[in-house]
């Protein structure tokens, strides 16, 4: 007998790499952007985390992390 396997999405963590993120969940971007981080379309986007970029752009991770993981799930931010 074959059981079906649904398949778990990860949450997006800090290692999470911005492109993967935004081709997977494109409703981030507007989190990306009301934050700050005009990362989205940036050309290493490929190569940072969302830790990088938060960083470099002295963005708090936590709550960034927190509203990339919500419009992921298809909900509305708080």
């Amino acid at each position: 007998m074959v059981t079906d396997m649904l398949e778990v999405e990860k949450p997006i963590s800090a290692e999470s790499l911005v492109q993967e993120v935004v081709v997977h969940y494109p409703e981030t971007v507007l989190v990306f952007v009301r934050h700050g981080l005009q990362c989205v379309g940036c050309d290493i986007s490929p190569f940072h985390t969302i830790a990088d970029s938060a960083r470099e752009h002295a963005v708090a991770l936590e709550p960034l992390l927190s509203a990339l993981n919500t419009a992921a799930a298809g909900q509305k931010p708080a």
